[in-house]
């Protein structure tokens, strides 16, 4: 994540979090620690997994205090190991304190999907497949979990609605057809969009070819369905299969030559990986 994008939207997303934990004052600090003092704290992993979002975890720190040091022992896309010190954090005590479970919030969330995007990685390898997200995040914590993806080893499908054309069922129901639905889609978005149709059976796969759809995307088909889809489509528009994909079942997808498999489970049912802020105490 560059300085701009850090700028233009993290930060902005960080100052919500923290006004969101901080709505007057963090009484428990103040309560033990009424004067500014100087101390450190170490960040620890406490399982092993991938990790994504200390340069947000870092940020969170130097926006209560610009002086706050973080002194960096790993970087995003190491994996760690459980019981190691992936970072020293120095600074008022009062902020290590307050800040410490928004910071952490982000960061094992992050991590979390990036070592499930990692595993899930894995299993495509040696296939020609890209393994992409979906829009299913969390409100106001998509730039993070789509960055996160990246750092496991996917690949982000669109950002958001103004991202890409995507054709999903109710825009078929309310244009009447896939016919329809693609001839308004290339009439109206601008030449240079892809038209992606999502069909969930053979006779839509048809109506998306004979429409002429750049990608098509067969949801939740069994493998049967989808083997027959590929052979009609036979190379005339690009292929993505969805639908309920996780690490436990994509292998029977990977033998079926789609160009793309989009998870939903990638960001939304990863689970956080544990790291703690350990050991705080004065320093000199």
């Amino acid at each position: 994540m560059n300085e701009i994008t850090m700028k233009m939207q993290a930060d902005q997303l960080i100052r919500m979090a923290l006004q969101e934990d901080i709505t007057s004052e963090d009484v428990s600090t103040n309560a033990v620690m009424p004067t500014a003092t100087k101390g450190t704290v170490d960040l620890i992993a406490k399982e092993d997994g991938v990790v994504a979002g200390l340069e947000i975890y870092a940020r969170v720190f130097t926006i209560l205090d610009e002086k706050t040091e973080i002194d960096l022992h790993c970087k995003d896309g190491d994996e760690v190991k459980k019981g190691e010190l992936m970072a020293t954090v120095t600074g008022d005590i009062r902020v290590l304190l307050s800040g410490e479970r928004v910071a952490l919030n982000y960061l094992q969330r992050m991590s979390g999907i990036a070592t499930y995007t990692r595993q899930v990685a894995k299993l495509l390898e040696g296939s020609n497949v890209t393994l992409l997200d979906t829009r299913k995040t969390t409100p106001n914590m998509r730039i993070f979990e789509k960055y996160a993806v990246r750092v496991g080893g996917g690949y982000n499908h669109r950002y958001n609605l103004s991202d890409g054309v995507l054709l999903k069922d109710n825009h078929i129901g309310a244009a009447g057809s896939v016919k329809k639905a693609v001839e308004m889609a290339k009439d109206y978005a601008p030449f240079v969009r892809k038209i992606e149709v999502e069909v969930e059976n053979l006779e839509m796969v048809k109506e998306a070819v004979e429409a002429g759809a750049d990608i098509i995307m067969l949801d939740n088909m069994s493998t049967e369905e989808m083997q027959e889809a590929i052979k009609i489509i036979d190379g005339r528009a690009e292929t993505e299969c969805s639908g309920n994909v996780t690490k436990e079942n994509i292998g029977r997808l990977t033998a079926l030559g789609v160009d793309y498999i989009s998870s939903g489970a990638l960001t939304h049912s990863a689970p956080i990986l544990d790291i703690s802020m350990k050991n705080l105490h004065a320093v000199e």
